[in-house]
């Protein structure tokens, strides 16, 4: 009763945004009373139970823990909200919806830290998808993000202001590291690198993540699938940098060097995958295979263009066929007791949730780079790009 009841009391005081000072005061205690019943380190007197529930407004049962409704339906609206916030992957498809659902959750549950959240990451969203990311090159030729203008959604300004509220409060897990990270992506995208970087410094380095130390902490069967599944993170987050070192470098790489490096993005996976079953990273890679056709192009290797399309078609056959089974195991030795991530099974996972193949070619090639737009008028004058689209349509 005491652990339960003294993280109700923080709570509920969190969600009122009141100090232990104002509680205290309003009960006839210290703040140092509080101050530990929160901490476990004690619990108020029996008498003193229905002036606390008084305060916050709820039932002595409700203080206690014995009504759950209130966090069922929490978590059913927050659910729900990350579910319709993630159909909108580049594209508005119910944004207005997800950003009305949460603001009126919130209302309904005010200071709760995951609707807070929620919210905040609607909004996060929802500058992507109504207005984009602008880059602009440096005197140098490196990409630089239009601050100037992102500076300008009101979406985004709104969303910091939300989460660094909730880096006030927030203990440390999951969903403070979601917090970190899509914070620190907003400050870079208006230009607050200082404050970036102040952030990340209260995140663990890569040695200290839940995906390597979880092998550290259990052993047997368990500890030889911990190790797969960081491993199959790992080569992906490898992947990813790749991919976005070469944009990085984008007027300071050859575009030979550009396929070099993104071929590497794609093999790096079957060092660990090495039968070939990649899972559902499957639609990732064909989507590397779409901007590995635009360099080759741009270096002259139009047939291997090409080629790179017919890859880009290939890895998502094989995406999709991993989408049909419920349930599935990747099959390579080192990873033959990790389950393809699915939003099901892994509420971080990375799921596409492209509905066709023809997504191949109306977001070719998937990444904003420069010379997109030119190449992309003269491989489609190609008549091998109709051939390849008429593929993608059967």
């Amino acid at each position: 009763m005491q652990l339960d009841l003294g993280q109700k009391i923080r709570e509920l005081r969190r969600r009122e945004g009141c100090t232990q000072e104002a509680l205290a005061e309003a009960v006839g205690v210290t703040s140092q009373a509080v101050s530990r019943w929160e901490a476990n380190g004690g619990y108020p007197d029996m008498e003193m139970i229905p002036s606390i529930a008084n305060y916050f407004g709820v039932s002595i049962d409700e203080l206690f823990g014995y009504n759950n409704e209130r966090s069922k339906k929490i978590d059913e609206l927050a659910t729900k909200i990350d579910q319709m916030n993630f159909q909108n992957n580049g594209e508005d498809i119910n944004i207005d919806e997800c950003i009305s659902l949460a603001r009126n959750a919130l209302i309904e549950f005010p200071g709760n830290e995951r609707i807070m959240l929620c919210l905040a990451s609607v909004l996060y969203n929802a500058g992507y998808v109504r207005y984009g990311e602008y880059h602009l090159s440096d005197a140098e030729g490196y990409d630089v993000l239009d601050v100037e203008k992102h500076r300008t959604y009101s979406e985004w300004n709104e969303a910091i202001s939300l989460y660094e509220k909730l880096l006030k409060t927030m203990e440390n897990g999951v969903l403070r590291h979601r917090v970190i990270r899509e914070l620190t992506q907003l400050y870079l995208n208006t230009g607050e690198h200082t404050r970036a970087l102040e952030v990340i410094e209260t995140a663990p380095n890569i040695y200290g993540s839940r995906e390597f130390l979880k092998a550290k902490a259990i052993d047997g069967k368990k500890r030889a699938e911990a190790y797969g599944d960081g491993l199959l993170k790992t080569v992906r987050a490898c992947s990813e940098l790749m991919v976005s070192a070469v944009i990085a470098n984008e007027k300071n790489m050859s575009a030979a060097e550009k396929v070099q490096s993104l071929r590497g993005a794609i093999e790096i996976f079957y060092t660990v995958c090495t039968d070939g079953n990649c899972g559902f990273h499957h639609s990732y890679i064909a989507r590397v295979y779409t901007l590995l056709s635009l360099y080759l192009w741009l270096d002259g290797k139009k047939d291997e263009a090409f080629d790179a399309l017919d890859l880009s078609l290939s890895q998502f056959e094989l995406f999709n066929e991993c989408r049909t089974k419920e349930t599935g195991y990747y099959t390579a030795p080192l990873i033959r007791l990790v389950q393809h991530e699915t939003s099901q099974n892994n509420p971080e996972a990375d799921m596409p949730i492209e509905t066709s193949r023809i997504s191949l070619a109306e977001d070719w090639p998937w990444w904003c780079v420069s010379k997109c737009d030119t190449v992309k008028t003269e491989i489609q004058a190609d008549p091998r790009w109709n051939e390849w689209v008429s593929k993608l349509q059967k």
